[in-house]
């Protein structure tokens, strides 16, 4: 079965190499925000033979044909997910890294009202908050 991103890749007309494939797997059925090691972690335990240098130039070639979107979350690494179809914002776990995908009519329709204040259009932007669960936001035990 052809994953998602790698059907993606045959559409832009890619060459899809075994190794290519995996990877693109990988990435398909993620669903976190992994980093290029943690790529590469999980496509070693399919074919242990793929290097970290081909998962490097994998994901940056996923990236320059708009495949994949890279995002830094604030820990220091670049982490991946496949550009979406549907625009999402995210919201970062400052303590445990945990990345929430979320929707808000409220902040899309502030935002384009924002821009239009100023004169502007909006046509893109990438929202991105950084929390901590407080004690009084914890679901009780």
């Amino acid at each position: 079965m052809i994953s998602r991103i790698e059907q993606r890749c045959i559409d832009k007309g890619m060459k899809m190499t075994d190794q290519r494939r995996i990877i693109a797997r990988v990435l398909s059925e993620s669903a976190d925000h992994p980093d290029v090691e943690e790529v590469y972690r999980r496509s070693t335990e399919i074919d242990p033979h793929i290097s970290i240098a081909t998962v490097y130039r994998t994901v940056r070639l996923f990236e320059e044909a708009a495949i994949l979107e890279r995002h830094d979350f604030g820990d220091g690494r670049a982490r991946y997910e496949e550009a979406a179809n549907e625009h999402h914002d995210h919201l970062i776990d400052m303590q445990s890294g945990k990345v929430i995908e979320f929707t808000s009519p409220e902040i899309e329709a502030l935002q384009r009202e924002i821009a239009r204040r100023h004169g502007y259009k909006l046509v893109g932007h990438r929202l991105e908050l950084y929390g901590v669960v407080t004690p009084a936001d914890k679901e009780p035990s």
